[in-house]
């Protein structure tokens, strides 16, 4: 019988005042034409922050220390796979975030959170409602 698996992914709540960086996907296959934030699949031999410090540079050319990073939520989701989304809240970058990706992001840009964009990706959408209710767990998509 095969080992269970799970499939880890990063997600990167910038938020700047009352606004936070949303990208909308396109071209992906995955939820094209919905917003979601940026972010991406852990590689081998990284951590969970040195993934969302790297999916920050490569998708919106930002850096972010990961000493500035904090854990703020954990989503256990069910697709087509079993994942686990981990969402880190970066206190300070640098850099201005530009869309490095058009090819799979067609807007990048800042939104308010108590008002995400229409349409969002429903799991980001229910994050962020439970990341403003202060609440670091979730399950998405179970039924």
């Amino acid at each position: 019988m095969a080992r269970f698996r799970i499939v880890p992914e990063v997600y990167l709540l910038l938020i700047d005042g009352d606004r936070l960086l949303m990208s909308r996907r396109f071209n992906t296959g995955y939820e094209d034409g919905r917003y979601s934030l940026v972010a991406g699949h852990v590689d081998g031999d990284e951590t969970l922050a040195e993934a969302v410090a790297r999916e920050a540079k490569e998708e919106a050319g930002l850096t972010i220390r990961r000493r500035d990073l904090t854990l703020v939520h954990t989503l256990h989701r069910r697709a087509e796979e079993e994942r686990l989304g981990f969402f880190f809240r970066a206190a300070r970058w640098s850099g201005e975030p530009s869309n490095l990706e058009p090819d799979k992001c067609d807007d990048l840009g800042w939104f308010a959170m108590n008002q995400p964009p229409k349409p969002t990706i429903p799991y980001i959408r229910a994050v962020l409602e439970h990341v403003a209710a202060g609440r670091p767990y979730s399950e998405f998509g179970w039924g």
